[in-house]
């Protein structure tokens, strides 16, 4: 009786009520990543730095307009001579100008350096916006790497109760088999040791279980402690498809794309630069006022002018003391060097293609062979029970059978979901990640 009450008061425990639990679904997780993650934050800030500096307002093409006041006092003692030798002495002589004015300068040509680096910066937001790509990628990449380990432990802790569940039959049936001599006492003290061996599997894949979401809602960026379960079904694209996206990974992966665009940059700035070869032009323009008052040792004694001016300047640095050509011969050396990166990142990148659409294949056939493997299990357990009833195989054969079982159902689990990972990881290789539906 102590031995039924002590498996009644463990099942209760290990299954106890579970609070309602909200279904986190993969497209919710996806977007609650988008909007809370801190990566991404940073990611669209610096993009948003980006779109600033392609403005008109950073391009060197807007005038500079400048606003000057000012007032000067003198106080002097003074001696004048004049033509005719008559002298003037004034003591505590005083002087007061003001003046105000409005300035205006405007580079009419500069070389086309400025053209160039305008162009450039707007390059700069196109990088800008492929580094917020992968970011975004590898941030969905990290979500689902822990979306789908809560998956695969629900899914194990799911196989993990049934194993309990017949354990605890077994248990029961070998206490009546027991109290009507029919069995000795070594089936029900295997049965036991067996249903704590279960208990305590569950138990810490509960335990596992809440770690992992605590991981997810990290990633996430919401409530540590949140209650909710996530979506186990897994569904894989088809074949044709992904080879499709395979041969168009050339023009899609997202590290092609930034190294066709520094180059793009590269050609920018070394064309920027050879604008010291050429001179500049530029336009000045002001209107100002100006007011002085003078001792009587001037020939006037107040003065007040206003009026505009305006001048054309050229501008023409014919040798800066060499450091305009030796950048100029840097940028070029920069230029060839990020052709010679693409390159290299061309081949890394069919090499990464071609080793993640083969382990995809590969996890993808294992899974398959598991998903055999759980279905040969299934058979070779219910054929063990029904012999373990009539008395043919001993309960340590049994126990062995269900062991078997519980190992092919969760590295079909285990299989599954890595093989999705290793999808995901190709999708993203081939540029493809945000353009499905998971």
């Amino acid at each position: 009786m102590r031995l039924k009450l002590k498996v009644l008061l463990l099942a209760l425990f290990i299954f106890g009520s579970i609070p309602a639990q909200e279904i986190l679904t993969k497209q919710d997780a996806i977007e609650e990543t988008l909007q809370n993650n801190f990566g991404i934050e940073i990611a669209n800030n610096d993009l948003e730095i980006a779109d600033n500096n392609k403005s008109i307002l950073n391009s060197g093409y807007l005038p500079s307009l400048t606003g000057l006041a000012g007032a000067n006092y003198n106080l002097e003692d003074q001696e004048v001579t004049f033509n005719d030798g008559s002298t003037s002495i004034v003591n505590g002589a005083e002087t007061t100008q003001y003046n105000a004015s409005l300035n205006l300068n405007y580079t009419l040509f500069d070389g086309l350096g400025r053209w160039y680096d305008y162009k450039s910066l707007k390059e700069s937001y196109n990088l800008g916006e492929l580094q917020a790509r992968q970011t975004i990628e590898t941030t969905i990449l990290q979500l689902f790497s822990v979306y789908y380990e809560v998956a695969r432990i629900t899914e194990n802790i799911e196989v993990l109760k049934q194993t309990f569940e017949n354990t605890k039959t077994r248990l029961k049936r070998a206490g009546y088999a027991f109290d009507y001599g029919q069995v000795n006492k070594l089936e029900v003290l295997n049965a036991e040791v067996d249903i704590v061996t279960d208990s305590i599997n569950l138990l810490n894949a509960r335990q596992q279980l809440r770690n992992t979401k605590r991981d997810l809602t990290v990633v996430l960026n919401s409530d540590l402690e949140r209650n909710f379960a996530v979506d186990t079904i897994v569904a894989f694209i088809g074949e044709l498809q992904i080879e499709t996206f395979i041969q168009k990974a050339d023009t899609n992966n997202v590290r092609l794309l930034q190294a066709r665009k520094n180059i793009t940059i590269s050609d920018y700035n070394y064309k920027a630069s050879k604008s010291v070869y050429l001179p500049s032009v530029g336009l000045n323009g002001s209107y100002g006022w100006n007011k002085g008052e003078f001792p009587v040792t001037s020939f006037a004694s107040s003065r007040t002018t206003t009026g505009f001016a305006a001048g054309l300047s050229l501008t023409w640095d014919l040798f800066d003391g060499g450091s305009g050509i030796t950048n100029v011969k840097n940028l070029r050396i920069q230029k060839d060097t990020q052709q010679l990166l693409l390159k290299q990142i061309e081949n890394e990148v069919k090499r990464d293609v071609a080793n993640s659409n083969d382990a995809y294949q590969n996890r993808l056939e294992v899974f398959r062979l598991q998903e055999q493997n759980v279905v040969t299990a299934s058979n070779n357990y219910e054929r063990s029970q029904e012999r373990y009833k009539l008395g043919q195989i001993t309960s340590v054969e049994l126990r062995q059978a269900q062991i078997n079982l519980l190992n092919a159902k969760t590295n079909k689990n285990l299989a599954k979901y890595e093989a999705k990972l290793a999808e995901l990881e190709l999708l993203q290789l081939t540029g493809q990640l945000l353009n499905v539906d998971f």
